[in-house]
């Protein structure tokens, strides 16, 4: 929880080492505890990103070319697919570490970043942990191959979104100007300024 280790390499180590007879680790006792870490370590990040993330953003967002009109795109990206980037960062090695901070710079609203990380969390720890015990030694042969072709997936799919943003960004921007206009106006708005 909050730790960065290569998590991975540690369930799969973990399970398989559960699986083994003479361990008396039971492998429900460790789903459990990756995934309890993993929901709250991501909920610390959420917190973190949410109170000092978006003023790191606004103070130095222009150094690295993240402007006004792009912090509140990147709060409307969230607002409105946060949870597929909460839910599907939890499998891309690289993502999976800032997410969490990021929905919480984001302002995404906290109750939906919950269930998506728990989600995510639960499918993750959960399915690594089980598959790992289930396959055994197995898993490790495996375990390259698959984060390879995930991170490449992973990577593929970053850099495709990243090039729509890129190249619809004025026209994004514009529609999360008009609905942050009509969410700031609007009585009894849950959005933050």
């Amino acid at each position: 929880m909050g730790v960065l280790l290569p998590a991975e390499t540690l369930l799969v180590a973990t399970s398989i080492y559960a699986a083994s007879s003479h361990s008396g680790l039971d492998i429900h006792l460790v789903a459990f505890a990756a995934i309890l870490g993993a929901i709250i370590g991501d909920n610390f990040g959420y917190i973190i990103g949410n109170n000092v993330g978006y003023r790191i953003l606004i103070k130095y967002g222009p150094k690295f070319k993240l402007t006004t009109d792009r912090i509140l795109l990147g709060q409307y990206l969230f607002r409105h697919h946060g949870g597929k980037v909460v839910f599907f960062g939890r499998f891309i090695v690289f993502l999976r570490l800032f997410t969490a901070l990021l929905a919480g710079a984001n302002r995404m609203p906290w109750k939906y970043f919950l269930f998506y990380n728990a989600l995510g969390g639960l499918f993750w720890a959960g399915g690594y942990s089980y598959v790992a015990y289930f396959l055994g030694k197995q898993i490790l042969k495996l375990e390259g191959t698959v984060g390879l072709i995930l991170g490449g997936v992973g990577l593929t799919f970053i850099i495709i979104c990243a090039w729509l943003i890129h190249k619809n960004e004025a026209k994004l921007i514009a529609h999360a100007q008009q609905e942050a206009n009509r969410e700031a106006n609007a009585p009894n708005s849950d959005y933050i300024k």
